[in-house]
């Protein structure tokens, strides 16, 4: 349905109710994520600040609260990112960088101090539910990380341990898919032989603490590698003939799927049956060189708006349909610090001014044209009870109130009701 127009002015028999009617949509805006979110979620994103242009860590949980993301993922453990998501509700994974594995592997003293500077002192107001030790340090070229990657998880658990932290506070570590000697079809998948004797332990350390295996998945790296042999519709979960796995009976109609069930057929031959897959990372760059094949604004939101209605089903893989598949989408932002090629720099769904870098039906935080002081949000809910027959069984409303503007979308129908 075409959206139409109008303004809208209360009258003064209808402003207790109105007033009554806003109230409930800020309370919704503004109250923190239920436990119940915290136990089924599946969506998450990863908020990468490689770039000297982001915006705020206040107004980046503005925009997350407002886009209902309830669940980040970070690379450092940033003191002000840390402070500015007190009392969100929004939980947060933090990241222990590579270039600190070496000493926190020393001793557990070390662990301790990093643990008491950088994550004690924001519980419990700042929800941090993870520690994520080093990031793709197996199968990578630093082979002296190999060697610390299990210590330093081991003493980061045990500080946990003594500072009462380890049922709140979970240790893991994301691996890059080259820790694979090959995942096609999933049911062939193993890890590499030389990454083996240092996965095999760790794989033992977080199977008895109860970590999950975390995997970046990329569906589009695959397609940029090879287009000649790969379908970009079934790598952006469009139609398409798929591929079907012989030894397991199992047909895939996405890579994506398909790449998560290869990590957990690689667990199950290396003896862990029973561990969690979660895609710590996945995506698809809306820009690239000339030889970075599929890298469009087009695909970008292909992969993410398919990516998201998938895990919006809660669902499992095909291999294991009782795991429900979670995945934190990279990345929040475009980062233009990053090196590399041209699509390390747009994998944002944002971009760094706030405004979305495509729609996928998020929320887009950027200058109004009411005031250059105010800024601009898009709340989306589902089924939000209207106090007013007027707007009922319409798409959205849009409310402006100083000092914000909201957009309220209810069906397809766009009403204007000027406040200020």
């Amino acid at each position: 349905m075409e959206c139409t127009f109008f303004d809208y002015h209360p009258t003064s028999h209808m402003g207790s109710s109105l007033c009554l009617w806003l109230f409930l949509i800020f309370s919704v805006i503004c109250s923190p994520v239920s436990a119940a979110n915290s136990v089924t979620w599946t969506y998450g994103v990863n908020y990468g600040q490689i770039a000297n242009n982001l915006p705020s860590p206040e107004s980046v949980v503005t925009l997350l609260k407002a886009a209902k993301i309830n669940h980040i993922r970070i690379y450092d453990a940033n003191h002000e990112v840390l402070r500015a998501f007190k009392g969100s509700g929004i939980e947060i994974i933090v990241g222990l960088p590579n270039e600190f594995l070496n000493d926190i592997s020393i001793g557990e003293d070390r662990a301790m101090n990093w643990i008491k500077e950088n994550v004690q002192p924001f519980l419990p107001g700042t929800r941090i539910r993870g520690i994520a030790v080093g990031n793709e340090i197996l199968g990578a070229a630093d082979l002296e990380l190999w060697e610390v990657l299990l210590p330093a998880a081991r003493n980061v658990y045990s500080a946990l341990n003594r500072l009462g932290l380890k049922d709140t506070v979970q240790v893991s570590s994301p691996h890059s898919e080259a820790v694979f000697a090959n995942s096609y079809p999933p049911s062939a998948c193993i890890f590499k032989p030389d990454v083996l004797p240092y996965m095999s332990p760790l794989l033992q350390f977080f199977s008895m603490i109860g970590s999950p295996f975390y995997i970046n998945a990329y569906p589009f790296l695959a397609y940029k590698n090879d287009p000649e042999h790969i379908d970009i519709n079934y790598a952006l979960f469009k139609d398409s003939p798929g591929i079907y796995d012989a030894k397991t009976k199992i047909h895939y109609d996405n890579m994506f799927e398909a790449q998560v069930d290869a990590a957990y057929v690689a667990l199950e031959k290396a003896g862990f049956p029973k561990m969690e897959v979660i895609v710590s990372e996945t995506g698809w760059a809306s820009r690239g060189d000339a030889d970075e094949a599929g890298a469009t604004v087009k695909n970008a939101r292909t992969y993410n708006r398919n990516l998201r209605k998938l895990l919006a089903k809660k669902k499992g893989t095909p291999f294991r349909p009782k795991m429900v598949v979670k995945a934190y989408v990279f990345a929040l932002f475009n980062e233009n610090l990053k090196p590399g090629p041209t699509s390390e720099r747009n994998f944002g769904l944002f971009k760094p001014d706030g405004s979305i870098a495509y729609d996928m039906g998020f929320t887009g935080l950027v200058p109004s044209a009411a005031a250059p002081s105010l800024l601009s949000y898009k709340v989306w809910f589902s089924g939000l009870p209207i106090s007013y027959s007027n707007f009922i069984n319409h798409d959205f409303v849009q409310i402006y109130v100083l000092p914000f503007h909201y957009q309220i979308y209810q069906s397809n129908v766009n009403y204007n009701l000027n406040l200020l």
